[in-house]
């Protein structure tokens, strides 16, 4: 027989009521200036993880998908809403939060540190930058969280052009090479480095040099965004 939205409802009520499970969502803030890769943390209250750092994130709403709630949690936090995210992995350990069974669907985002002053929102004075490589704990399952989206932000930097979302929109092939250097924690061959972004022929010289500076002035160059939509019909990869 047929189940009748009442039926349907009290199905769901059933099920809630027999495993009491929660979906959540956990978002690794990525932020880059050129002193290194950092993640925006916050101090947890809850025992028995009292004064470690943990990620941003929340239950999701009954009326909201994982997408919406992850967009919330970003917006609340950062006051910015033009952010790029990406959806990783669910984290389903049964013992994970110590209030209950929690499952959780994690998202990394990416944000320019300078430019921003989201952080001197009154509702985020507690907020912190870290770097990635001084994080050793996290409160939760957070540590795993965080090192799971990290290793995919690694591969789709080699893979896609979404660095360049943490540069400006000019820079020089040396600022460039350090976001690369920063991010995937290897040291890369200049030369080397220089040759395969000439093959990509993705970045254009925008016919300026730097301004104001101590040393010489080196080329800025801009994303050609048409040129690698173009040449990504024909199977092309960022592959760096």
């Amino acid at each position: 027989m047929a189940k009748t939205e009442g039926n349907i409802n009290t199905w769901l009520d059933q099920i809630h009521n027999k495993y009491k499970t929660a979906v959540s969502v956990d978002c690794v803030i990525f932020g880059y200036d050129e002193t290194g890769l950092k993640v925006l943390l916050i101090p947890c209250d809850m025992p028995p993880f009292e004064n470690k750092l943990s990620l941003l994130g929340d239950i999701v709403h009954p009326n909201e998908t994982t997408d919406q709630a992850a967009h919330r949690v970003l917006y609340k936090r950062t006051g910015l809403d033009d952010i790029y995210m990406e959806q990783v992995q669910v984290f389903s350990d049964l013992n994970r939060h110590p209030l209950g069974r929690v499952i959780t669907v994690s998202y990394y985002s990416l944000i320019k540190i300078n430019g921003n002053s989201f952080m001197e929102l009154k509702d985020n004075h507690s907020l912190q930058w870290k770097n990635v490589s001084e994080i050793n704990e996290l409160a939760f399952d957070h540590k795993i969280i965080m090192d799971t989206c990290l290793e995919r932000l690694r591969k789709n930097l080699r893979e896609h052009p979404i660095g360049f979302k943490l540069l400006p929109p000019v820079f020089t092939l040396q600022q460039l090479q350090t976001l690369y250097e920063m991010v995937l924690g290897v040291e890369l061959d200049k030369r080397n480095f220089r040759r395969k972004l000439s093959h990509l022929q993705i970045l254009k010289p925008t016919g300026d040099s730097q301004k104001d500076v101590s040393h010489r002035p080196a080329k800025l160059y801009y994303f050609d965004q048409m040129e690698y939509e173009e040449r990504n019909i024909n199977g092309f990869s960022f592959g760096l």
